[in-house]
């Protein structure tokens, strides 16, 4: 189940990649970088941090040839796509919530505790996300006010609830993958969000009704 999961995510984020790289007017060989960086930045992070060696993707080349042409694919289609914001949230959801599951299986793998499962798990959720939009030059969607690191946190945390409640793992992976993106989507359409801190006016700051790109 983990297995088939990875795979519909890799290739989810890369398209999210693609897609941002394309509204960027990159050409073709930063579209497939952003799809690579997108796709499986998260995995490499969290597997250095967790001192988990030789890194996933480097050991399954087929990984690379699947990000890689879903990027292109992307590209190719995207201009017949009319709501492209749309497809690239969901797209990005369903790759948040695969990737938390996964790094959450690779932590408790290896034997570590949970509060570094459930980072971990939130680590290979995000990370790609992030390193997309540094390298598109747009603030990450992690660090704005949208529930996505807290979803993210919360899928893993139901994750580990259910199995030790002795849930079937296949069973608990459905389970916790429907509900995470479920919750990701609605935050979305209702327009859920974290309090944000507003910047206040002084030394350093623009004055009152100043221009912000």
């Amino acid at each position: 189940m983990l297995n088939l999961i990875y795979l519909v995510a890799i290739a989810a984020e890369a398209m999210t990649g693609a897609l941002a790289a394309r509204r960027r007017n990159l050409d073709v060989f930063g579209v497939l970088v952003i799809a690579f960086v997108t796709a499986l930045g998260g995995g490499t992070v969290r597997d250095i941090f967790l001192g988990h060696f030789p890194v996933a993707w480097t050991q399954h080349p087929g990984y690379l040839y699947l990000v890689l042409s879903a990027g292109l694919l992307t590209t190719l289609i995207a201009p017949y796509l009319r709501h492209l914001r749309e497809i690239f949230l969901v797209l990005d959801a369903m790759g948040l919530m695969a990737f938390t599951l996964i790094g959450c299986n690779v932590a408790l793998t290896m034997g570590y505790a949970v509060p570094v499962v459930m980072i971990a798990g939130m680590v290979t959720g995000v990370f790609g996300g992030v390193l997309r939009d540094v390298l598109c030059n747009r603030v990450p969607v992690v660090f704005q006010r949208e529930l996505y690191a807290s979803v993210s946190l919360l899928a893993g945390g139901l994750f580990l609830l259910l199995r030790a409640a002795g849930v079937d793992q296949d069973m608990n992976t459905a389970i916790s993958f429907a509900l995470g993106l479920a919750l990701r989507l609605v935050a979305i359409w209702r327009g859920w969000h974290l309090p944000a801190f507003e910047a206040e006016d002084g030394p350093g700051s623009n004055p009152r009704g100043a221009h912000h790109e």
